[in-house]
């Protein structure tokens, strides 16, 4: 999705919390960088003033803010529930109307070509 993310995650060692956070801070650091360094870029300009001044305001950060605070946790306690989650990912760009059916999506673990991968 161009905005957010979805992700099934589940982690043997440590919290999923520390797993966001460290995945927040390598992909905004890595983002950023990969923006600053585009000169195709057209609205690099803009978007490296946006993330420095969301960043300014949040004592939570030291330079850019890329990712909102927080995140949505949901429980997944049955692979009933788990599959229907992985279902509304995958028809998450449909219902965006980029697709017409989840498999399209390049950035989608729905699509059989895609760097993506569902691994249980």
């Amino acid at each position: 999705m161009t905005n957010h993310i979805h992700l099934v995650a589940n982690v043997s060692e440590g919290s999923l919390g520390d797993v966001l956070g460290h995945f927040k801070t390598f992909t905004s650091k890595r983002l950023v960088e990969m923006i600053a360094n585009n000169p195709q870029e057209s609205r690099r300009e803009w978007m490296l003033k946006r993330f420095e001044l969301a960043g300014r305001y949040n004592p939570l950060n030291t330079n850019n803010q890329f990712w909102q605070n927080g995140n949505h946790p949901v429980l997944l306690y049955s692979p009933e529930v788990i599959q229907q989650k992985i279902d509304y990912i995958h028809d998450n760009p449909v219902r965006a109307g980029f697709v017409g059916s989840a498999h399209e999506f390049w950035y989608s673990s729905a699509n059989p070509e895609s760097p993506l991968k569902i691994i249980y």
